[in-house]
């Protein structure tokens, strides 16, 4: 048994559906470890959160960031580019959250370095239980660079 006592970690949430907000704060606040979960709605904002520009410069850096790939502004592709082109960006885990199950977005998404590709259940309980799967994972397996 792991007896060290991890850290709350700094997760970023780019996700336009406010029902789906809600779910994965539901999902994260019902968990052991308080982690801290910032959210943005666009790809925009996404990218204004990541580089701490504008509103958000006193932004944290998140350890972990959950991408959805349909987004208004800028597309969760677009993101997903950005932030693995970028120097200081591309050691943040990314873990895309969609509703698509098209082979071709699965590899469209691992050819542009998604850590992770998760399909969003459609089922209310279903959901919780990925999101809380997620963020066990990242919490108690993944060893996540500290910058």
């Amino acid at each position: 048994m792991n007896d060290v006592i991890a850290r709350p970690i700094e997760v970023l949430l780019v996700e336009d559906d406010p029902g789906d907000v809600v779910l994965t704060k539901e999902a994260f606040a019902d968990n052991k470890v308080s982690n801290k979960l910032s959210i943005v709605g666009d790809g925009e904002e996404a990218m204004r959160f990541l580089r701490r520009e504008a509103d958000f410069a006193d932004a944290p850096r998140p350890d972990l960031v959950l991408l959805d790939l349909n987004l208004p502004r800028k597309d969760g592709w677009q993101v997903l580019e950005e932030i693995k082109a970028d120097e200081s960006l591309r050691t943040i885990p990314v873990v895309v959250l969609t509703t698509s199950e098209a082979e071709e977005d699965i590899l469209r998404s691992y050819r542009l370095h998604a850590n992770v590709y998760v399909t969003k259940p459609v089922d209310f309980d279903q959901f919780i239980k990925v999101v809380r799967q997620i963020d066990d994972f990242f919490m108690s397996v993944v060893k996540l660079p500290r910058s």
